[in-house]
């Protein structure tokens, strides 16, 4: 059950996917990012608006906050989405490391008009040779030292 606070921001991502949906700015989907109970970023679906694949409203609204804190990681911050996200919104999510997600529809939803995203999470479970898509795997001594200089390197900042 949400407060009426933790209500009105997801209201609010759903506000922003009818406005993405309206303004043929892509799909219908929106998303806010709260800290302190403060709208830190916000983002809708920018995909064919932008020509750009990644453009979802999770992963534009992860930037915009990073961008107004400052910062690579989304500690203490709550994510309101209009929709379960996908699995590169996902990993995207994980890798800012939130302390939660709030979204109104589901993946099943989204799959209903269209936005169907089951085939990724099949080919994540899918070994390499078996991929719709081919992986080629090129061992590379010089992508192998970069990776050991990082290691020892004392001006990295981990994340």
């Amino acid at each position: 059950m949400l407060t009426k606070k933790e209500n009105e921001f997801l209201e609010k991502a759903i506000e922003l996917s009818k406005k993405s949906m309206e303004s043929v700015q892509g799909g219908p989907f929106g998303c806010i990012i709260v800290k302190n109970d403060i709208i830190v970023g916000e983002g809708w679906n920018m995909v064919t608006a932008s020509n750009d694949p990644t453009a979802h409203a999770e992963v534009v609204a992860i930037r915009n906050a990073c961008r107004y804190l400052n910062t690579f990681q989304l500690t203490g911050c709550d994510i309101y989405s209009s929709c379960e996200p996908c699995p590169m919104c996902l990993g995207a999510i994980y890798w800012a490391r939130p302390t939660r997600v709030i979204y109104a529809n589901t993946k099943e939803d989204a799959a209903a008009i269209e936005f169907d995203d089951h085939f990724i999470y099949d080919e994540i479970n899918t070994s390499l040779r078996d991929r719709k898509i081919p992986f080629i795997h090129v061992a590379h001594p010089a992508a192998k030292q970069v990776f050991e200089d990082w290691k020892k390197w004392q001006g990295k900042k981990p994340y």
